[in-house]
């Protein structure tokens, strides 16, 4: 059984890009190896060694990328629905603050963005719950209350 992939329109967008770049590096980091085997023994041959790391890496971010684009559900969020789901941007109000999140797939989390994963304990603790619902967060070593003030 194949695992679904859940992104944004935006996260396949940007994978998207990225597979294309990184598609368009073959040609150049092909060239950077073929010049690096012409230095002699390919053993002590730093240059050769680091074309051929790079290509690994490369063609291994490649192969993932078209992994997680065939298997992709964009995530669209029905309209009417008041409940926090993937796709939604929440926002939280808890001590006189603010914080906004957009719950999303694992692939396309992001925290320093916020960007949470529908599977992360912060994502789990707000999906399916509603405006004016209270979540509890665990920020370091204190539990913090939130009020969710908005959900779109």
């Amino acid at each position: 059984m194949k695992k679904q992939f859940y992104l944004t329109k935006e996260g396949v967008e940007e994978l998207t890009n990225e597979l294309k770049d990184l598609l368009a590096q073959r040609g150049p980091i092909a060239e950077r190896i073929k010049t690096a085997r012409e230095f002699g023994d390919l053993n002590e041959n730093a240059e050769y060694s680091s074309a051929r790391q790079e290509q690994e890496r490369a063609e291994g971010r490649i192969i993932e990328i078209e992994h997680i684009l065939q298997n992709v559900e964009i995530i669209t969020r029905p309209k009417g629905d008041a409940r926090v789901q993937l796709g939604s941007v929440v926002k939280l109000k808890a001590n006189g603050k603010t914080k906004q999140f957009q719950v999303v797939g694992t692939v396309e989390a992001d925290p320093l963005h916020g960007k949470i994963s529908d599977e992360s304990p912060i994502g789990q603790q707000l999906m399916g719950k509603e405006e004016g619902d209270k979540v509890e967060i665990k920020v370091n070593a204190e539990t913090i209350a939130y009020k969710i003030i908005d959900i779109s």
